[in-house]
């Protein structure tokens, strides 16, 4: 089997069964588990999987700039976004993530809502601008602009001085035995953060980002309190925990 075959072989049994494993693979293939290794690392470096210790997962498809990220399953957001904005409740101090998805979230948002709103993503807090009701408190730092929030030792030290009802929390993969996940160190200790600052944590999870998995480890999949999906996704096999409410 030429090395392109081998590797198309690879991903399309990546995409069907959500893990590869490298010693079982290189039995079944009839080559040296280095060989497989090989395969693996130059998918990784072309950004079509993610290595992990003894084969690979899928990687997130949501590496992407956040131009392009607003114009990916506009439709599915909107009814996460709709789903999530029920949890709500009046007079509570939220915690909102950045992200295309939580930005839909806050077009969801009764027009009237009393409630405090603390987030560290500068477009969010001026999407709360039309909400009389809403006082927002907006947590600065260093500004990561893949994701258009604040991260570093200043917005960890805000967010350490608050106690919130609810966190609704963006990830970029959400895997049963990885957890949740992102692509970028400093932003998932920010978001291990604001899990620890609240009462109850709700992840916003669009269908492609299910099974995959990003670089750093954000929290265990037990830690959230409510996972919002689309009507259609299938977790079937996923460990038992959350509340898994549909959309």
């Amino acid at each position: 089997m030429l090395t392109a075959q081998r590797k198309n072989l690879l991903l399309a049994r990546l995409a069907s069964e959500g893990r590869l494993v490298a010693a079982t693979l290189a039995m079944e293939l009839g080559v040296s588990e280095d060989t497989i290794r090989r395969d693996l690392r130059e998918l990784a470096a072309e950004g079509r999987l993610l290595r992990v210790h003894g084969g690979a997962l899928p990687l997130s498809p949501t590496h992407r700039p956040l131009a392009d990220r607003r114009g990916m399953a506009t439709e599915e957001k909107r009814r996460l976004a709709a789903a999530a904005a029920r949890l709500i409740r009046p007079r509570q101090v939220i915690i909102l993530d950045g992200g295309t998805t939580h930005a839909e979230l806050v077009r969801a948002l009764p027009p009237d809502l009393q409630a405090t709103i603390v987030t560290h993503s500068p477009t969010i807090a001026a999407a709360l601008e039309p909400f009389p009701e809403i006082e927002v408190i907006l947590v600065g730092g260093r500004l990561y602009r893949h994701s258009m929030v604040a991260v570093g030792s200043i917005a960890a030290d805000g967010f350490s001085r608050l106690h919130a009802d609810l966190c609704l929390l963006g990830v970029t993969g959400l895997h049963p035995e990885r957890g949740l996940t992102t692509g970028d160190a400093e932003e998932a200790a920010i978001k291990r953060q604001m899990i620890a600052q609240a009462g109850e944590t709700v992840v916003l999870a669009t269908s492609d980002k299910l099974g995959a998995s990003s670089p750093f480890a954000i929290a265990p999949f037990a830690s959230v309190g409510t996972i919002v999906v689309s009507a259609a996704a299938s977790l079937d096999g996923w460990p038992e925990g959350p509340t898994i409410l549909r959309a």
